[in-house]
């Protein structure tokens, strides 16, 4: 059985999707905000895509899971933050909903993908 490559995951390319939208939100928040919000956002967002792709490069199941764990993790914190940015009016409710759409489509996608790691045995 050939292993997909990581760009061919369809987590993967969701997260990197994600990603690109954090930065936009990012670049449109006012400069004296994205030091301490901003970043945060971005740093949990672009999170999500770097530990899927640092477990994806790990061998055992146990550790790739680690790293997808974390995945998930950061994506709960980017959605605290960007609950944070539209509740502080940085940003508008349609950026907010499509945003969060997405989060919670990742998510969806994430769990899917933790699953399938799991040991041969496990199921």
């Amino acid at each position: 059985m050939t292993q997909k490559s990581l760009g061919n995951l369809q987590i993967y390319q969701s997260a990197l999707e994600l990603s690109e939208k954090a930065w936009k939100i990012y670049m449109h928040i006012p400069k004296e905000y994205r030091y301490e919000m901003g970043s945060q956002f971005l740093r949990s967002v672009d999170s999500i895509g770097a530990n899927i792709a640092e477990g994806y490069g790990r061998f055992h199941y146990k550790d790739k899971a680690k790293f997808y764990y974390n995945a998930r993790g950061s994506l709960w914190e980017a959605k605290h933050w960007l609950l944070l940015l539209r509740k502080r009016n940085l940003i508008e409710e349609s950026v907010f909903k499509s945003t969060l759409g997405r989060l919670n489509v990742a998510g969806k996608l994430l769990n899917a993908f933790i699953a399938s790691t799991g040991a041969p045995n496990d199921q």
